[in-house]
C-alpha cells in the first residue's frame, strides 16, 4: 500500500499542499481530481521523490520513502509518468523503452513485448526517434517506458491532456489492464468523467487540500462534484 500522511509542500512562501493524506491500496486504481493549481502534480512529484515536503511522510508498504532520490524509489517498485510525457526525443522508441528497464533488466524481453502488444502504434515505429511521434504516441511511449521497470505502483500525471478521445481511451484501458495484472495505479486527472469511469476511489484537491473523497459510485452522485468538476 502507498500512503501519504499529512503532507505539506511549499515553494518559497507559497503552500502548494497542506496536510494532504491519501491511501492507495494494493492493486487499486485511485484518481486525484482538481483544477489547475490545486496541487495535483505537486503531490505526484513529491511521492516520486522529485519534490521534498516541508512536513509529512510518504510510505510504501509501511516504510518511509520520504526524501529518497527518484531512482531509489523506482528501485522500490514505483514508476512515475510525468505531465508533458518527458520522453527522450532523440532516442528511438526501442531505445526509450530500453532506458525504462535500466533498474530491473531481468525479464526485459517479455515486458518489451507486452508494451508493444498494448500499443501497436509503437511497434510500427520502433526505429523512429521520439520527436517524430504524435502527441498520443509519445504518451503511449511514456507509459510504456514506465512499465518497462516492472513497477508494482504506477503514478501518472494528466494523461488525457491534449489527446484525442480514442487515444485517451486506449491509454486508460492499458492502465486498467496493468491494474488487472497486479499493478497499483494512481493518476492525476482534470477530466472527472474519465476518472469516474476507470478509478475505484477518488480524491478532490482544491487549493492544496483534500476537500472531497470517496468511492466512484458515491462521488458520481455527489452534487458538489458534479457542479464543480463535471460542469453540470
Amino acid at each position: 500500500m502507498l500512503e501519504v500522511h499529512n503532507l505539506t509542500v511549499r515553494y518559497g512562501a507559497v503552500e502548494a499542499l497542506r496536510n494532504v493524506s491519501v491511501k492507495v491500496p494494493d492493486s487499486g486504481f485511485v484518481a486525484i481530481l482538481g483544477a489547475n493549481g490545486a496541487g495535483k502534480s505537486t503531490l505526484l512529484r513529491t511521492i516520486s521523490g522529485l519534490v521534498r515536503p516541508a512536513s509529512g511522510m510518504v510510505t510504501l508498504r509501511g516504510k518511509s520513502i520520504t526524501g529518497l532520490k527518484p531512482e531509489a524509489i523506482v528501485r522500490l517498485g514505483l514508476s512515475h509518468v510525468p505531465e508533458g510525457r518527458g520522453i527522450f526525443p532523440d532516442l528511438t522508441v526501442a531505445e526509450n523503452l530500453t532506458v525504462g528497464a535500466y533498474v530491473h533488466r531481468s525479464d526485459h524481453a517479455s515486458r518489451y513485448a507486452s508494451v508493444l502488444a498494448n500499443f501497436p502504434a509503437l511497434a510500427r515505429r520502433e526505429r523512429q526517434p521520439g520527436y517524430t511521434l504524435s502527441g498520443g504516441e509519445q504518451q503511449m511511449l511514456a507509459i510504456g517506458r514506465a512499465l518497462m521497470s516492472g513497477p508494482s505502483i504506477l503514478t501518472a500525471d494528466e494523461l488525457s491532456l491534449g489527446l484525442a478521445p480514442v487515444v485517451v481511451k486506449q491509454v486508460f484501458e492499458t492502465l486498467s489492464e496493468a491494474r488487472r495484472a497486479g499493478v497499483t495505479v494512481l493518476v492525476v486527472e482534470q477530466n472527472a468523467r474519465l476518472a469516474l469511469r476507470f478509478a475505484d476511489y477518488l480524491y478532490v484537491l482544491k487549493q492544496g487540500r483534500v476537500v472531497l473523497e470517496g468511492v466512484r459510485d458515491e462521488l458520481g452522485r455527489s452534487a458538489e462534484l458534479v457542479d464543480a468538476y463535471l460542469g453540470a
